[in-house]
């Protein structure tokens, strides 16, 4: 429990930072999965928006240290190779 003026108003912000980054993470794990589903039906078109949407929402989340910069890296490569692969796959 927090004794000092300062101590509250930190605990205080650490709730409200809590819950903003559990909203951005959600929102983000939500598209991700919109992507692979797109992908998974086959509509390369709509996957291939929601991964423009879902790779600015990656960017995003880092540059907020929300999540790691390499895992948003690495989150946006897989997304990319998974489309990719997909439209090779469909073309040949």
């Amino acid at each position: 429990m927090p004794n000092s003026k300062q101590a509250k108003k930190r605990l205080r912000q650490s709730f409200v930072r809590r819950d903003r980054n559990r909203a951005k993470k959600t929102r983000l794990r939500h598209s991700i999965r919109r992507v692979r589903e797109a992908v998974a039906a086959g509509d390369i078109q709509a996957a291939t928006e929601l991964a423009r949407t879902t790779q600015k929402l990656l960017d995003r989340a880092a540059a907020q240290h929300v999540i790691h910069r390499n895992k948003a890296a690495r989150l946006k490569s897989r997304l990319v190779h998974l489309i990719v692969g997909k439209q090779q796959a469909a073309s040949s």
